[in-house]
This record gives C-alpha cells, structure tokens and sequence, in this order.
C-alpha cells in the first residue's frame, strides 16, 4: 500500500507528524508492505531570507504580531515536539525558501534515500539550525546521506527536478490539500496534520484492510478524529 506524504521542511508539524506516523508504523504486522512517497508543498514559496530574519521576525512581520507573542506561539510547538522526542531550537532558527531543499529530496529518491533526506533536512533546519536555503548547506546533507558531491552540485546549480516539485504542488491542490502535513493512503483516504500515534495506526490499518479490495478514489475521505496540527499560508498553530 502506498502512502504519500505532502510536507514542507521548514514546518515544524511535519517533523512532529513524521515522528507520530513513523512511531505507529513500526508496531504494525503489514509495515513492510507500505511504501512511503514523501511529496513536496511549499507554505510560502515566494519567500526569500535576505536580511537575517530569525523565526521571531519573520513571524511578527507575516502575522501582525509582537515577538513576545511570536516566542509565545513558538514554545507551545517545542512542547508538541519534546513529546514526540524532538528538541526544535526556535532561537537559532534560520528561515528559508525550501524549493532547493525539495529538489534534492527528488534527487534522493532516485538513490532510495527519499525517507534519509527528509530526516536530515528536517534536523538541520529545527535542530542544528542551519540554512537549508543555501546549495552549500544542501550539498553537505547531500553527501552526509551517501550522495555524489558533485552530483548533489551539478544537481543543485540546475533546474533538475523544479518540475517534479511544482508538479507534487499542483497534485496537493487538485486533491483539495490546503496545509501539511498530508497523510494519503492508497489515494483513497487523507489525514490531516500531526495526529497522535494511535490515530495513525488506525487509519493505516483500515487503509491497509481495504487496499487490496478497494479501487483509488480521487476525493479523499478524511480520516481525522482529533483537531489539526497543520501549517498553512498563514501558519502553524495548535
């Protein structure tokens, strides 16, 4: 059964939800029968860090808000994370455009390191706060993960795989998807945001229970019990 992952690596509920879905997978009798298709989505694809913009920044300048209110908003997700057993570091961290970091996630796949690649963009950018925005930083993901440096450069310094991320972009917006993370199981069924571990083995496993019987749909039925944890255009709240 193929489950496909629409995510963005500058936002944090996809850290949190890969966490929960990976955590729920693993207890799982049929888990070496899923295959997992990460897809990229950027929340905000025009933007661009060029004036040392921290999180705090950027957050007042998007949404009309105080830093304090920014730093208020930001703590409720460390501790949304710390319970998934991730240390996301808002103090350090660097704002980006992620269209790069997506083309090397393509890259990755091609080498059957897709999963590896989304790990490690995500902990540069929460964990280790480094700017994935920039080819060099990419570069020395790239080859932390077994890639050919010079394959990740000539990679990174072309347009190869910009249309395979624009064209998972236009298949999130034909599927009605309108924040991330995006959880679609056998293109029949969809869940929405960081949902808890047992939401995840439930709707893996009625998924799974279906696959073989069931043609793919193209309306997702969403298989959501709990409240979102979504990052959208206008951001990432609880």
């Amino acid at each position: 059964m193929k489950v496909e992952i629409w995510s963005d690596v500058m936002c944090p509920f996809c850290y949190i939800g890969k966490r929960h879905f990976e955590e729920a997978i693993a207890t799982l009798p049929f888990k070496d029968e899923v295959e997992v298709n990460w897809k990229s989505y950027q929340l905000n694809p025009d933007y661009h860090n060029t004036n040392n913009e921290t999180v705090y920044d950027y957050l007042s300048r998007s949404k009309g808000m105080p830093i304090k209110q920014a730093k208020q908003m930001t703590k409720q997700v460390v501790d949304m994370a710390a319970t998934a057993g991730l240390k996301i570091d808002f103090d350090t961290n660097i704002p980006a455009n992620t269209f790069n970091a997506h083309r090397l996630i393509h890259l990755a796949a091609k080498h059957n390191l897709q999963d590896l690649a989304e790990e490690k963009l995500f902990e540069a950018h929460f964990v280790k706060s480094k700017n994935i925005g920039e080819h060099s930083v990419l570069v020395e993901l790239a080859e932390e993960i077994g890639i050919d440096k010079t394959e990740a450069e000539e990679t990174l310094n072309s347009d190869q795989f910009a249309e395979a991320v624009r064209y998972d972009i236009y298949e999130s917006q034909n599927l009605g998807i309108r924040g991330v993370p995006y959880f679609v199981m056998d293109r029949k069924y969809g869940v929405s945001g960081a949902q808890p571990v047992q939401a995840f083995k439930d709707a893996l496993t009625q998924s799974f229970n279906e696959w073989k019987s069931t043609q793919p749909k193209t309306q997702l039925k969403s298989l959501n019990e709990n409240g979102d944890a979504v990052c959208d255009e206008n951001g990432c709240e609880i």
